[in-house]
């Protein structure tokens, strides 16, 4: 069977809970396509994912899918992982303030842009799991997690901080990080922490849903 292994570990009872969560992943890259991947094979089956972008060569170091080369991610994903849902759609700030995030029990934030970041935390902080900087890093026993108000060493967390302090916004969410000091400037990565940051985020899905 399939999914017998799942059950062994979680337990019949937790396994049906798991299969019935309903989750959001926003953003399919190099994060957020190893958390999609992870939680499919842990038997959740009510996936959507929220992506706008074609694959391009330069992904291909660590996004699962990113052979085709090209073709839209959601896509070619949604091949790869029959019965997920899909959302083609930039995320902006328009989108995120009209977009119903309510029918979902968890929201996965592995996306870019901090402004939207911060606008997803503001509108669905209690069903929140963030990732924050996982590029120009490659220790993967440096990362963590934690409430983003005790985060630490990140730069992108530190302004995402920043900004919700400035706003007055005081609520916890988990957040995916690592404090290892940045190894170059440009945009380097590595499929052994990026990937590593989606498998962690699976996992703390699966906590949150057997919990």
């Amino acid at each position: 069977m399939r999914f017998e292994r799942c059950r062994m570990l979680f337990g019949e009872e937790n396994f049906q809970k798991i299969q019935k969560a309903k989750i959001l992943i926003l953003g399919i890259g190099g994060v957020g396509s190893y958390a999609l991947d992870c939680l499919y094979r842990s038997g959740v089956s009510d996936i959507t994912i929220l992506d706008y972008d074609i694959y391009d060569e330069t992904n291909q170091n660590r996004q699962i899918g990113s052979e085709a080369v090209g073709e839209s991610k959601i896509e070619t994903l949604a091949k790869l992982y029959p019965g997920i849902q899909t959302i083609h759609q930039q995320m902006t700030m328009v989108w995120v303030e009209s977009f119903d995030f309510e029918p979902y029990d968890i929201i996965i934030d592995a996306a870019d842009t901090t402004k939207v970041k911060i606008e997803v935390a503001k509108k669905c902080h209690k069903k929140l799991i963030m990732s924050v900087g996982s590029a120009k890093r490659f220790e993967t026993n440096k990362i963590e997690v934690a409430s983003i108000w005790k985060t630490h060493g990140d730069a992108l967390a530190r302004k995402i901080r920043n900004e919700l302090k400035k706003a007055k916004f005081d609520r916890n969410f988990t957040v995916v990080f690592s404090p290892e000091e940045d190894k170059c400037k440009e945009k380097g990565s590595f499929v052994g922490v990026t990937g590593a940051f989606g498998l962690t985020i699976c996992s703390e899905v699966i906590k949150r849903i057997v919990k």
